[in-house]
């Protein structure tokens, strides 16, 4: 039973970047029109919200969202999901109403139809490359106006499939405490299940998604940034690991 899944999972997959290419094709006009000015970015993130509720629904999954605290409007932010799939910024984008951008690789600029849009609106970084770092820094200052957040998934890349919550970079929490803008830490409990990185697994179902009450960050210096990074690590790690589900598929035998 489990090997005539194969060809359906292999045909599933392939519809996802025919439906990722087909939407970004019909809604270009509209992308292109509003990634010239930064004013415009309000616009465009509303395109892009249904651009991700088209990929997420189109694929059969179905969002299961537990907020402990709501955004303000016109408020920035720092996002910190864990990461473990292709999805979490689809995820990501479709449940948030504020605006975000992302600080995100490079090598994602080599997607075709995707890459193009991508290289318009996320703040790239080369992490082995310390003037790229200190870049972000600078573009982070021009970006954070007007009620725009950010988002970092601060594991860096996505971790081997039989890791709970590989360790965390810093980056995140040393703009967060630069710009004294508060940490969301949110869950993502079902992406790597669902639809991880092994096109021989996964399935449509629902994502659940908890979005944990806010950390401040007025008042810290970044000696303190450690202490922050782990308070973050530690309620995200405590969340997966206490979900059976996502243990069950992250001690899965090979």
């Amino acid at each position: 039973m489990k090997y005539l899944k194969v060809p359906f999972l292999l045909i599933w997959r392939l519809w996802f970047y025919l439906l990722m290419i087909i939407t970004i094709l019909v809604m270009s006009p509209l992308l292109l029109l509003f990634t010239f000015k930064e004013a415009h970015y309000h616009i465009f993130w509303r395109i892009a919200r249904i651009l991700s509720k088209v990929l997420i629904y189109g694929m059969g999954f179905r969002l299961n969202v537990q907020f402990d605290e709501e955004l303000e409007p016109n408020k920035s932010y720092m996002f910190c999901p864990n990461h473990t799939s292709l999805m979490d910024p689809f995820v990501l984008i479709a449940i948030s109403k504020n605006p975000i951008v992302f600080v995100g690789k490079q090598e994602l600029v080599k997607i075709p139809v995707f890459g193009f849009f991508y290289k318009r609106v996320v703040i790239m970084v080369d992490r082995n490359n310390p003037e790229s770092r200190r870049r972000v820094f600078s573009m982070a200052k021009k970006r954070l106006q007007n009620g725009v957040s950010m988002a970092i998934f601060p594991e860096g890349l996505v971790p081997e499939e039989d890791v709970v919550l590989a360790p965390f970079k810093k980056g995140a929490f040393s703009l967060a405490i630069e710009f004294e803008i508060p940490i969301v830490p949110q869950v993502y409990y079902d992406c790597k299940r669902l639809f991880s990185w092994d096109v021989f697994k996964g399935g449509m179902g629902v994502f659940r998604v908890r979005q944990h009450k806010f950390i401040s960050t007025k008042g810290f210096s970044i000696k303190e940034r450690d202490q922050l990074k782990d308070k973050v690590f530690n309620i995200i790690y405590k969340d997966l690991a206490s979900d059976k589900k996502y243990m069950k598929d992250t001690n899965r035998k090979k």
